[in-house]
């Protein structure tokens, strides 16, 4: 894979730590599974900084800020389109890309849409206050 690949809506396998893994003390993701790239933040001198969102199988509660990915999209994203999958929104991992232990080397799975992501990244711009994060980059 090469690290440019990373833009903003392709979608790739990474080891995701859940906001409430971490809290219980848990330092890595359980699972490769497929994940978002939601921003690319370029960092001249300290490496660029992606924003990641998960995607699930499992249904969201109602209170989550959540998508369920639509069946263009999941093939789109390179996701099996029989299988019901949410994209989850209202949280993340941040990881610094030349400098990741858990990016894989893999090209990404595929590549959502702008038209489907970008409104997505803007309600998640303007939720961000109630949005929590897990650095990976410690």
């Amino acid at each position: 894979m090469s690290l440019d690949d990373l833009r903003t809506g392709c979608v790739i396998r990474f080891r995701y730590l859940w906001v409430r893994e971490a809290e219980r003390g848990e330092t890595e993701g359980r699972k490769s599974r497929p994940t978002a790239v939601g921003v690319r933040i370029a960092r001249a001198k300290r490496g660029d900084v992606l924003v990641l969102f998960p995607i699930t199988s499992q249904p969201p509660a109602p209170d989550r800020f959540a998508v369920e990915i639509p069946e263009i999209e999941k093939r789109r994203a390179g996701l099996e389109a029989a299988l019901r999958l949410w994209i989850i929104l209202d949280e993340y991992n941040q990881d610094v890309v030349d400098q990741s232990f858990y990016l894989e080397p893999m090209p990404p799975l595929g590549r959502f849409s702008k038209a489907f992501f970008l409104p997505l990244m803007k309600q998640f711009i303007a939720r961000r206050a109630n949005i929590r994060g897990v650095n990976r980059h410690l």
